[in-house]
Formats: structure tokens, sequence, C-alpha cells
């Protein structure tokens, strides 16, 4: 599978100009099933542009994300609109926000997009297993 590395250059305020969008073209166009966590561990590379696993940066830490109420770090400042969204992060909602954070949270901070539903899928299942 080929990877592709997009930028983005979409500007939202307080956020950064750019960002790297990281995707492979699925199999025949099949819909994403399941994540692979070793593959999700390489995509996230291009997540740390923003965040970490166990440090807030740009965006806040990832140890723990699954499970967790979104907006829910005390040592976070979060969006008015994510600490307001009353979701829980789980497989379904974090496929949603990959895809288009905007969409999910309208007034959120991320912009990031993960195109591909199997490079979303391997992410997911990198998140899942740090807990």
């Amino acid at each position: 599978m080929r990877m592709r590395w997009r930028l983005l250059r979409q500007a939202a305020p307080g956020a950064l100009a750019g960002c790297l969008v990281a995707g492979a073209a699925s199999a025949a166009g099949l819909p994403a099933t399941a994540g692979d966590a070793v593959r999700g561990r390489q995509l996230y590379l291009a997540c740390q542009a923003c965040h970490a696993i166990d440090d807030n940066d740009i965006g806040p830490r990832h140890r723990g994300v699954v499970g967790r109420r979104a907006g829910s770090l005390s040592d976070y400042n979060y969006s008015v609109a994510l600490r307001t969204s009353g979701i829980t992060w789980d497989e379904a909602t974090l496929d949603r926000w990959l895809a288009n954070p905007s969409a999910l949270v309208p007034g959120t901070k991320m912009y990031y997009l993960v195109d591909d539903g199997q490079a979303r899928a391997d992410l997911i299942a990198y998140l899942k297993a740090q807990r």
C-alpha cells in the first residue's frame, strides 16, 4: 500500500496554518474493517506535529483517550465546542472525528483530516492500545 501525504491549507482561528494528513488507498475502495495498531503507530507519527501520547502540546495528550470524555483533561485548554460536546471517545466517535472534526463538533480547533477509512481504523487501534 502506498502512503500519501497532503498538506492542508485550511486555517482555523487559533490553529496552525497547515497540517499533514496521512492516508493510504484502501484495497479496491473497500470500507475499513479491523485496525492494525502496528500500522497505526506509524501513521501516528504525523499526529505528533500537534499531539503526544503522554504530554499536552498544541493538542491534548492521547494516552487513555479511548473511553475518555472529550474535553475533560483539566490541564489542557480545549475549545468551548469540544468541552461542551458531550462526546465520549470510542471507535465510532473517533472515526467520525478523524474523518472531519468540524462536522462532528463545529467550532473545534482541530482541523486535521484522515480521509482514508483504513488509516482511521489503524490509528484508532493504536490509540486503543495506549491506556
